[in-house]
């Protein structure tokens, strides 16, 4: 007969899960976790205690114990998993505006690329790298329409992964008639949604500039209406992401304005 001997003993089960991922109580929809960084954990469950073995129950009476415990059953809870992409930047648009011809023409990503609105249904995220080896990331996010933050649309599906942006770049289609009309339904959906998240530091991209011939037109109109509107402080950067116009310019300012937000703000982009 062996002495002393133990039960079988199982290993910790690892799920490994995107940066980014919150974790909500199924019953509540309460977060109770926030994993916005590589090796951060949350204990789902906690395995049962082992029981005692037949060693445990040795006396001077029973020499030879045939009782052992089952012991303690684990957890058993239910959590919810929730991605919220993380960015440098996110390309914030209309469907249809240009967002992922832009980000396939700025960075290595290859998102779904279409002539019909809500192409994107799921964040896409490219890499920028520069000459001296820095990456930024840049978020094709699904997008916007009127009423987004009543959930019409992709809705809420969108605008959920604005607050892991650092900065926002707001992308306006200037081939169509009104441009501003979409970059104050943007504002607006952003600010119903969420107030604070147009604290970030926005810069707007007039994409398609060079669609057709009224286009300069177009973007002196634009201009103005940011004026008159109190907007004049928003830096508007003029580029085709389709011909790859002034794109240059625009990939210098991504980097200007990550390294004065990594200086000011205590390396928040990190």
């Amino acid at each position: 007969m062996h002495k002393d001997m133990t039960g079988k003993n199982a290993p910790h089960m690892t799920i490994s899960v995107p940066i980014g991922t919150l974790v909500k109580d199924a019953q509540t929809d309460q977060i109770v976790a926030d994993l916005y960084c590589d090796k951060m954990k949350f204990l789902a469950a906690k395995g049962g205690s082992g029981g005692k073995g037949n060693h445990y129950f040795l006396s001077n009476k029973n020499r030879h114990p045939y009782v052992a415990e089952v012991g303690a059953q684990g957890e058993d809870n239910q959590w919810i998993l929730e991605m919220k992409i993380i960015a440098h930047a996110g390309l914030v648009g209309f469907p249809n505006a240009g967002k992922s011809t832009l980000l396939s023409a700025l960075s290595r990503a290859r998102p779904k690329v279409a002539s019909y609105p809500f192409t994107t249904l799921k964040p896409s995220v490219g890499i920028v790298q520069y000459e001296d080896m820095e990456q930024l990331s840049i978020a094709d996010l699904p997008g916007i329409i009127s009423e987004a933050h009543c959930n019409k649309g992709l809705g809420l599906n969108f605008l959920k992964h604005i607050e892991r942006c650092v900065c926002l770049f707001f992308v306006i289609d200037m081939s169509i008639d009104e441009p501003f009309e979409q970059l104050k339904i943007l504002m607006k959906e952003i600010d119903l949604y969420k107030s604070e998240l147009l604290q970030k530091p926005i810069t707007i991209i007039a994409n398609k500039i060079d669609s057709d011939d009224d286009s300069a037109t177009k973007l002196k109109i634009f201009l103005q209406h940011l004026n008159t509107n109190n907007l004049f402080h928003l830096k508007v950067i003029p580029v085709s992401g389709k011909y790859g116009t002034n794109l240059t310019e625009l990939l210098i300012h991504f980097r200007e304005l990550y390294d004065s937000q990594n200086l000011d703000q205590n390396n928040n982009f990190e």
